[in-house]
């Protein structure tokens, strides 16, 4: 069985285009895609054999050093990602192969997500119907060519300081290239492509991060990449 026909993600994902569908018929703009409750411990709990993919709009980008307001947020959390944008189409059939040779370049990213309700083994068709949670992106302006990881070391702030350090971002995600391909196929398994142009967050390099209630800002570094941030207010 492939990861899609489970029966929670072949009643969610049609749902969930919908909508997005909806909102460009409205005039939004797409940006592109997310992945989500990929983390291998995640996946075992809720019984997923790879992530579930979500949307992205233009209207939830912001730029790095933008406040937001967390005013009626029930659960908002933040995830330092890897971001990837994609060079040429990329469709059903994808292998890791040609999707590492349809990566334009890759970047450091924050999102920001609202968890409610929890994910559990029965509502996962709910949460792919409500976007996975998705409320903002944050995307640095520098990139780096390909879709290469070697070498860059991923850094987390919090309250002024380094949080969390990684050499290794792929340990909690997997291989990017894995996860384009996934996306691809996911989606032409639902009657969409993934497009030149689209930008893919590729999943939390560390576990989720809860925003506490006297947090300010929170940054991620990939360097040699560069750097993104995003202040809260709650008001």
């Amino acid at each position: 069985m492939k990861a899609w026909d489970h029966p929670l993600i072949q009643k969610g994902m049609p749902a969930q285009l919908e909508k997005r569908r909806a909102r460009i018929a409205a005039g939004e703009r797409p940006l592109g895609w997310k992945v989500g409750l990929g983390a291998p411990a995640s996946m075992q709990k809720l019984g997923l054999q790879a992530p579930v993919v979500g949307f992205l709009m233009q209207r939830a980008l912001l730029l790095s050093g933008s406040t937001v307001s967390l005013d009626g947020w029930v659960k908002p959390v933040a995830e330092a990602e890897i971001c990837v944008r994609m060079a040429s189409d990329l469709r059903g059939g994808a292998t890791p192969e040609t999707a590492l040779a349809a990566i334009k370049e890759i970047l450091p990213a924050i999102e920001l997500a609202d968890l409610d309700p929890p994910p559990s083994p029965d509502n996962i068709d709910a949460v792919l119907e409500g976007n996975v949670y998705q409320r903002h992106v944050v995307l640095c302006g520098n990139t780096r060519f390909g879709g290469s990881v070697s070498g860059l070391t991923s850094r987390v702030f919090r309250r002024g300081d380094v949080f969390t350090t990684s050499t290794d971002p792929e340990a909690l995600t997997g291989k990017l290239a894995d996860i384009v391909a996934h996306v691809a196929n996911t989606l032409s398994a639902f009657g969409e492509k993934l497009s030149a142009g689209d930008v893919i967050i590729t999943g939390s390099i560390t576990p989720p991060m809860t925003i506490e209630a006297d947090e300010t800002e929170i940054g991620h570094a990939l360097d040699p990449i560069g750097e993104v941030s995003v202040n809260f207010a709650r008001d």
